[in-house]
């Protein structure tokens, strides 16, 4: 066990101060909302495919995910197929209608279609799901620092918290977007350091980790069940896969706000459907490094799967690679929380407060208020993740995640369906469909896998809201 040596902090505190540095200074000369939230719509198309990548995997596919093949096998890499072909129908289906005006929210649509309410009652639903699943993202992030420092995980939390809201709080949305790009570059390599380094510690390498993986079943890449409650198929994987992905690529401000940042419509395009070929890349990547981690700890049981990748960088490697590692675990998660509280902020700044004070042509005022709501949202980011610790027991973060957007995805979804499809459902049809879509699903949920979710939310919400909407006059 080589541990935690004084070249691997050195690292470590040389990444971190000079990534926090340089966000920082991306977001000079910023003169308003449209700079610091969109990026002067200006963005790169390859950064912001970057970045969107970054934002969706970050710590829980650095840490999460090789616990996954670790404890199973390669059928989560089924939902990629469906990633995919879900960013394919986005670029199609939402994408025009985004830019079609100069939209600031994604809910900024559901505003020019039904009204005001439904516009704020859309970004609410937006808002409580992405604290309470980064809140999970940002507890993943502080089991690596707690093992390295011995600190409580509350003190892990507090200061990488403190870290990436600097360069997020100064450097806006550009500074986001581009220390994005540079951080998914980091943790790729991370995991290639990886792989090279199983590839010396295990007898005969790589041969002898996919021969005991076969023996095991743990290279199964499809499963034909049609159990729902199994949530790895091949149809989960497709047709889950594919309407979560619409959901979260298409109605999440998260990622609709980077895509706004893009020069033109087809630049989003470009970014969207790019980054669904990176992440069937880069799953596969982490669940291969899971294979071999399970056969160097030879199946061992560990507390919880998410700790298993962080225990071998802390234990197994030399002095100096531990230290790249765990930056790359840093990086992951400072890129997805940093765009977490930007989108969280943007949302609150361009949806609720900027309606209620007058305040919706004053990019001036609106860039003051959002960096107000900036340090907002990472305090309470940071109090969701303390209050996740007692709850992580035996779980994978990443499952947790997934599983708590899952829930409402869908009626956001329908929602957007019946903004884009329909004319005659109103706002109050939008609304009641919204409810009963995510309360069916909750109900439902312990009948069916989680990527079954968001089908069967965005289907009860568009037939509810259609069906309510007969009632609603006819458009004139």
């Amino acid at each position: 066990m080589t541990g935690f040596t004084t070249l691997d902090l050195a690292v470590l505190i040389a990444y971190l101060l000079g990534v926090t540095a340089w966000g920082a200074w991306l977001g000079r000369g910023q003169k308003g909302g449209t700079d610091y939230f969109l990026g002067s719509r200006s963005l790169p198309w390859v950064a912001v495919m970057l970045s969107v990548v970054a934002t969706e995997t970050s710590t829980l596919t650095f840490l999460s995910v090789p616990g996954v093949s670790y404890a199973g096998s390669l059928v989560f890499l089924q939902l990629t197929l469906g990633y995919l072909a879900g960013r394919i129908l986005v670029s199609t289906l939402f994408l025009p209608a985004y830019y079609a005006g100069s939209l600031t929210t994604a809910y900024a649509l559901l505003e020019e279609r039904f009204g005001l309410g439904a516009r704020r009652f859309t970004s609410a639903i937006f808002m409580v799901t992405r604290l309470l699943a980064d809140s999970v993202r940002l507890f993943a992030t502080a089991i690596p620092l707690a093992l390295i420092t011995g600190w409580p995980y509350p003190v892990s939390i507090g200061v990488i918290g403190v870290l990436t809201v600097v360069y997020t709080y100064f450097g806006g949305i550009k500074a986001v977007v581009w220390v994005d790009a540079v951080q998914m570059g980091l943790y790729l390599l991370g995991a290639v350091v990886t792989v090279v380094a199983v590839q010396l510690l295990v007898p005969s390498g790589w041969v002898d980790v996919f021969a005991s993986a076969s023996a095991a079943g743990k290279l199964q890449l499809f499963d034909f069940a049609l159990d729902p409650t199994v949530p790895y198929t091949i149809f989960a994987g497709l047709f889950g896969g594919a309407v979560f992905t619409m959901a979260s690529h298409g109605t999440d401000q998260l990622i609709v706000q980077r895509l706004l940042t893009c020069r033109d419509q087809r630049s989003a395009q470009k970014a969207l459907i790019g980054s669904g070929v990176v992440v069937m890349v880069q799953f596969f990547l982490f669940l291969t490094v899971g294979l071999g981690l399970w056969a160097f700890y030879e199946g061992r049981a560990f507390d919880s799967n998410d700790e298993i990748f962080a225990t071998f960088i802390v234990q197994q490697l030399p002095p100096g690679l531990t230290g790249f590692l765990i930056a790359g675990v840093f990086a992951a998660a400072m890129s997805s929380l940093s765009s977490s509280i930007n989108s969280l902020a943007s949302a609150t700044a361009y949806d609720y407060w900027a309606p209620m004070v007058g305040a919706r042509d004053d990019d001036v005022r609106i860039m003051k208020a959002g960096k107000v709501f900036t340090l907002v949202w990472a305090a309470l980011l940071v109090a969701g993740a303390i209050l996740f610790i007692p709850l992580s027991r035996g779980t994978s973060a990443v499952e947790v995640a997934l599983g708590i957007a899952s829930l409402v995805y869908g009626g956001l979804l329908g929602a957007f369906a019946l903004g884009v499809f329909t004319r005659r459902p109103g706002q109050r049809a939008a609304i009641i469909g919204v409810i009963v879509g995510v309360g069916t699903v909750t109900l439902l949920r312990d009948a069916m896998a989680w990527p079954w979710y968001v089908l069967v939310g965005s289907t009860v919400t568009f037939v509810t809201g259609s069906l309510v909407g007969r009632f609603d006059p006819k458009p004139s």
